[in-house]
């Protein structure tokens, strides 16, 4: 899939790239992690970070059932998003956009195409958990047809939880 990202202004800057991953990305989709959570958000414990910036092996092994999409703006990794089919549902996984290029539309082509990919692949909903201070990511799956369908307290890291569905 190929878009048209803009800045926070609105105005276009170059064509972002959306595709499938291949094994030969990992280490800049590693990278690209680093660069989301490291330093990781305040009040969030350290376990946090250590989970969700993977080695090379441990990115690889998250691989395992699950397509990974990232999004690429002049040949550089800038989101990465996985889609997990399971009981006729699809499920979205590690959804993270660089800081450098968040509000640019870079998190709109990435679920867009995760939940083609899911439609394609016959899911009959899409579902996504998102930490409830993230309150940016829960407004951008609103946009895009989600509803919110649940919240867990304190469910990770003592952190509430956020789910948003969306049927197709």
């Amino acid at each position: 899939m190929t878009a048209q990202a803009s800045d926070r202004a609105g105005a276009a800057t170059a064509t972002v790239q959306v595709e499938r991953i291949t094994t030969q990305d990992v280490p800049a989709i590693c990278a690209l992690y680093k660069r989301v959570w490291e330093p990781p958000p305040a009040g969030l414990p350290a376990d946090f970070t250590k989970a969700w910036v993977p080695s090379p092996l441990e990115f690889t092994s998250w691989m395992e059932g699950v397509t990974y999409f990232a999004a690429r703006r002049d040949g550089r990794v800038v989101g990465i998003v996985g889609a997990e089919p399971r009981r006729g549902s699809c499920r979205l996984v590690h959804l993270a956009v660089d800081p450098e290029a968040r509000r640019m539309g870079i998190g709109t082509a990435l679920v867009t195409t995760a939940v083609d990919w899911a439609k394609r692949s016959n899911s009959t909903s899409v579902w996504v958990d998102v930490l409830a201070r993230f309150a940016e990511a829960g407004a951008l799956l609103k946009r895009l047809g989600f509803a919110e369908a649940g919240l867990l307290h304190r469910h990770v890291w003592g952190e509430d939880v956020r789910y948003f569905e969306r049927l197709l």
